[in-house]
């Protein structure tokens, strides 16, 4: 079985698995970071949603193969040291979540669109496409926002 060496929330580790294997099997059950959910395993729901070298990757559909070499960031890769990032307090500040399931996914969209976007429009939010099924659009707009104030 082929070994790859990537980087993962800033330390450096390697993994033995088939080279098409999905990066959310690896990260999961290889291991052991649970902050991307398993939703749809076709890259729709978002709830894996990760980073590769800072850009939006949905986990479920990208090969492990693909990161060798590369930096993943997950959810328990944000926070530096006990010092959330300012997406994820405001997440707690708007009191965003009910179930939480897609919550770290919707995160770390959201970090990526203030990358590219630091100052969204309710027009730019909206065109996040991860699913939440409890409903909580209209707070993580307003996280979002909070966010962007925070970082500006």
């Amino acid at each position: 079985m082929p070994s790859y060496d990537f980087v993962l929330n800033g330390r450096a580790v390697t993994v033995d698995a088939p080279a098409d294997m999905p990066l959310l099997w690896v990260l999961r059950d290889k291991l052991g970071v649970t902050g991307p959910k398993y939703g749809c395993g076709v890259g729709v729901c978002r709830a894996c949603t990760s980073h590769l070298d800072g850009e939006e990757i949905q986990p479920c559909v990208v090969p492990v193969a693909d990161c060798a070499g590369h930096q993943v960031t997950t959810i328990e890769g944000l926070a530096d040291g006990e010092q959330l990032h300012p997406v994820q307090q405001a997440w707690l500040d708007c009191d965003v979540a009910q179930c939480g399931f897609c919550q770290p996914g919707q995160i770390m969209t959201a970090v990526a669109l203030l990358r590219r976007t630091p100052n969204p429009t309710d027009a730019d939010i909206d065109r996040i496409e991860n699913v939440c099924r409890c409903g909580t659009y209209f707070r993580i707009r307003e996280a979002i926002k909070q966010a962007a104030a925070a970082l500006d």
